[in-house]
């Protein structure tokens, strides 16, 4: 069984190291251990730091694609690497290497495809009384969205499972966290969180300016991943809100009709009208963006099988013995 430890890094030269160090060598029930950094375009020589340190795959992107392309860059990579299990930490040294082990065993007992470090941040007195409400708020928000209890929803420290690995297909550009949790729940897999603890803070996040900006941005990359899985549900709320709204000013023309007194009374019926007709319009909008999404999901269960049919093509063509066949440790990836 393989473990590629993935580190998605832009501008870490300084941190990277202290990293690198902390990562396990040996965990029990692994036979292999790999770790694989995906420099983002780093300005600081981040990916020479990581060759120095002798890590066994170095990604490279030649402009800064953002966190999400970064994290997708080595999902892919390892899962071609025929990784069993992928652990993706940050760069900045946030969580300690020695809870790897920790983080994985869900998966190695079989009860876990996807499993993250719940860091307790609305407990974390290091944070700022505003942040820990915040994150109290955005927890409530994306459990109720994905009805089930979800402690710590951006988290960054998890561990996924090859077969989870292989589903995930991440389309926003802000950040993976929020959108590789809601795409494995809403494809059956299983989650869980485990407690872990986090070293104090090397710098500022990188990954918002204002905390008002990550909320706001988070927010809407969550609504648009469930949308994504489930448009009919969403457009047929507002189609309902809509259709009820617009019978209202038609009930009113239609009182005042009877009483004789219609015709001073056309704007309703013409409001009316317009309001229950946008109602079908996001009906039927739901309807075809349902069609939409059922096609998308087809795709993406051809191309999961088109990989694994691969990948059985590559492991049956393998030597049984004898010297491996040479892998390139370093590439570059536009």
């Amino acid at each position: 069984m393989k473990l590629i430890i993935q580190i998605p890094c832009y501008n870490e030269a300084a941190t990277l190291p202290a990293v690198f160090r902390e990562l396990p060598r040996e965990i029990a029930g692994i036979d292999e251990i790999e770790i694989l950094v995906v420099d983002d375009g780093s300005q600081d020589g981040t990916a020479e730091v990581a060759q120095r340190l002798g890590v066994d795959h170095v990604i490279r992107h030649r402009t800064n694609r953002g966190l999400a392309a970064a994290f997708a860059s080595g999902l892919r990579a390892s899962i071609d690497r025929d990784a069993s299990i992928v652990v993706n930490t940050d760069g900045d040294n946030q969580y300690p290497g020695l809870l790897i082990e920790r983080l994985i065993k869900p998966i190695l007992d079989g009860s876990a495809d996807l499993v993250i470090g719940d860091r307790h941040p609305e407990l974390d007195k290091r944070n700022s009384w505003t942040k820990r409400w915040l994150y109290q708020i955005g927890r409530w928000f994306v459990s109720w969205i994905v009805s089930k209890p979800i402690p710590d929803p951006v988290s960054g420290f998890r561990a996924y499972s090859a077969e989870c690995a292989r589903h995930m297909h991440i389309v926003t550009h802000y950040s993976y966290t929020i959108e590789s949790l809601v795409q494995c729940i809403e494809k059956g897999f299983a989650v869980e969180f485990v407690p872990i603890e986090t070293n104090p803070p090397t710098r500022e996040s990188r990954l918002y300016r204002t905390k008002a900006s990550f909320v706001f941005r988070s927010g809407l990359t969550l609504l648009r991943v469930f949308f994504m899985f489930h448009p009919l549900k969403t457009l047929s709320w507002f189609s309902a809100m809509l259709a009820v709204i617009g019978l209202v000013p038609i009930v009113r023309f239609v009182g005042f009709y009877l009483m004789g007194i219609g015709n001073g009374h056309l704007q309703s019926l013409v409001l009316g009208a317009a309001l229950l007709l946008l109602s079908v319009l996001l009906l039927v909008s739901g309807l075809l963006a349902d069609l939409i999404s059922q096609n998308r999901r087809l795709i993406e269960r051809i191309r999961v099988s088109e990989h694994n049919r691969r990948s059985s093509c590559a492991r049956s063509r393998r030597p049984l013995s004898g010297a491996r066949p040479h892998v390139h440790k370093q590439r570059s990836l536009d």
